[in-house]
């Protein structure tokens, strides 16, 4: 744009802060800025936070999508419950009903343990999918409407990248370990499935489907594509992969082409920026990888050695000994650009010993390099002393908990509360023998009725 053409553009509008705040009715109720949501139940304060969560969801849904600000389709919320209460399997559920109107979206959300941000977004995230498929649509009777698990946590994560908030490191591992889902796998996931999995599995869920959802958008016209799969979304019926390729034509969206755009959108977010810095245990790892000295041997293939071992290599003629240092010395440059901060001062001694090396000049070689890894060793003890204290502080002084398990032991529960006894010979044998292992104060009682075991 021209600066003439900026300066004949009208001033933006502002706008007062009133209108970025919730209503408040008398009745209890309080409608969001955009009034596509109406927040009853709790607190006055609660519904105030509920309703700027909902919006804050919604705008990033519409940043994603590049959708207009538009809307057919209401959603209630109805927090319930208080804190302390016995805490459900779900934070949230949704229901879809129909009024004259038209379709309305419910979102009961539970504050046996507040109003928790991260489910109640999902929650919002998953009702904004729903609406986008169900806007305009005549109601009819018996028909189904279902919104995949993978794309509601693939929406929550590319927002989360968006904003900065993921973290790169657990793409990494999904790609170099191949990640734990398959598309397939990916597809069929259910809601009930998605809500008995574990924590460590649900990460790689989301991460996973983060991935995906993030390639789609990123394609030639994938907003545009994307805003269209939407429409389609909840009331599709047929197999994922062909509503993909309708609206993603550009992927290519055989099994194998969708697969490997996936894997590469992981290997994508996964590189580590060069201003991330290592911790201390992964720089001294990366430094005992850089210290590797390359000579060949007597029949011309390459050794690597450690530069502990240097008195072989300062025999070789100087062509060769430059040749056998010339890597190190390019592996501790590469490393010094994402050290450990007071790891650098290390590299440039150990670059100038290995230039030292190149000229033949060994002469106190042996004492530097004993005195560097003594330095290295006593800043590997203090790293771990402190995070050990660290682990020691946050746990003594934590006042609540962070419910990091609390998938672990809904898990735990619901296994107990639904044995599956099994009737096989093994495990009739084992029964017997359970009582082996009562308490010593406990009556020990005999498992083979006065007889001899079977063995």
């Amino acid at each position: 744009m021209a600066q003439g053409e900026i300066e004949s553009q009208p001033a933006p509008r502002a706008v007062p802060v009133e209108e970025l705040l919730p209503r408040f009715e008398d009745d209890g109720v309080v409608i969001s800025r955009s009034e596509q949501f109406r927040i009853s139940g709790g607190d006055a304060a609660t519904r105030g936070t509920a309703a700027n969560l909902a919006e804050d969801t919604k705008d990033e849904f519409l940043r994603l999508t590049e959708e207009k600000e538009t809307w057919k389709v209401p959603v209630r919320i109805t927090l319930m419950g208080k804190p302390g209460d016995p805490v459900p399997m779900r934070d949230a559920l949704l229901r879809l009903n129909h009024t004259d109107d038209g379709y309305e979206i419910i979102i009961f959300a539970n504050l046996s343990r507040g109003l928790r941000p991260e489910p109640f977004r999902r929650a919002v995230m998953e009702a904004l999918v729903y609406a986008s498929g169900l806007s305009g649509k005549p109601y009819e009777e018996n028909r189904v409407f279902t919104v995949p698990p993978w794309f509601v946590e693939g929406m929550q994560e590319a927002s989360a990248w968006r904003l900065g908030q993921s973290d790169r490191r657990l793409y990494d591992a999904l790609f170099r370990h191949g990640g734990v889902f398959r598309l397939e796998g990916l597809f069929s996931l259910s809601e009930a499935d998605y809500a008995s999995i574990d924590a460590a599995t649900k990460a790689a869920f989301r991460i996973s489907s983060g991935a995906l959802v993030m390639a789609l958008l990123e394609q030639p016209d994938g907003k545009e594509g994307m805003r269209a799969f939407l429409a389609e979304l909840a009331s599709y019926e047929g197999e994922m992969p062909a509503l993909l390729r309708r609206h993603f034509p550009d992927l290519n969206l055989s099994a194998t082409s969708l697969a490997k755009w996936w894997a590469l959108q992981l290997a994508n977010k996964g590189a580590a920026p060069l201003t991330e810095s290592l911790g201390v245990t992964q720089t001294d790892k990366a430094l005992d990888e850089a210290l590797k000295l390359r000579l060949h041997d007597a029949e011309g293939g390459l050794l690597e050695i450690p530069v502990l071992e240097w008195e072989s290599v300062a025999a070789l003629p100087d062509a060769e000994r430059t040749e056998a240092v010339r890597l190190a010395q390019d592996d501790l440059l590469r490393l010094s650009y994402r050290s450990f901060p007071s790891y650098r001062m290390l590299l440039l001694e150990y670059q100038a010993l290995l230039s030292d090396l190149t000229k033949g000049k060994t002469g106190d070689m042996q004492e530097s390099l004993a005195a560097l890894a003594e330095t290295r060793r006593t800043m590997v003890a203090k790293a771990e002393r402190g995070r050990d204290f660290m682990d020691w502080f946050e746990i003594t002084r934590a006042r609540e908990t962070s419910g990091a398990f609390d998938d672990y032991l809904n898990l735990k529960a619901r296994l107990k509360n639904r044995p599956n006894p099994r009737k096989d010979g093994m495990s009739a044998y084992l029964d017997r023998l359970d009582p082996l292992f009562t308490l010593p104060d406990q009556p020990r009682q005999d498992p083979f009725g006065g007889g001899l075991p079977p063995f």
